[in-house]
């Protein structure tokens, strides 16, 4: 993923974390929040409660993944933040695919 597409300033994530809006199911949480900006940008934060550093790239991967060969249904001009709950180690990846579709569509970024 292009350097532009991403967040990584802890000053960015501070901004979507305080003035964002957050949704969640049982497998994840995002962070959703315009930013003025043509494209979207992400970010991922996974806890060390989560398994060890290999668990937590994985699913770190699994999340990019996923966002990848979805983000042509994602508006334009949000900054998203995904944070993993403890239950997505057990998930396959078509289960973490269909929770975080799930999540994008409540949050109301994902085109119809």
């Amino acid at each position: 993923m292009d350097k532009k597409y991403r967040l990584r300033k802890n000053i960015e994530f501070k901004r979507v974390y305080n003035k964002g809006k957050n949704y969640w199911n049982g497998d994840l949480t995002l962070y959703v929040k315009k930013n003025g900006l043509r494209e979207t940008r992400l970010g991922i934060t996974i806890t060390k409660k989560i398994g060890n550093a290999v668990v937590r790239n994985k699913i770190r991967r699994r999340i990019k993944e996923i966002y990848r060969l979805n983000h042509h249904r994602v508006k334009n001009g949000y900054d998203l933040i995904f944070i993993p709950k403890k239950n997505v180690v057990g998930l396959s990846y078509k289960e973490l695919e269909k929770s975080l579709i799930h999540v994008l569509r409540m949050s109301g970024v994902l085109r119809r």
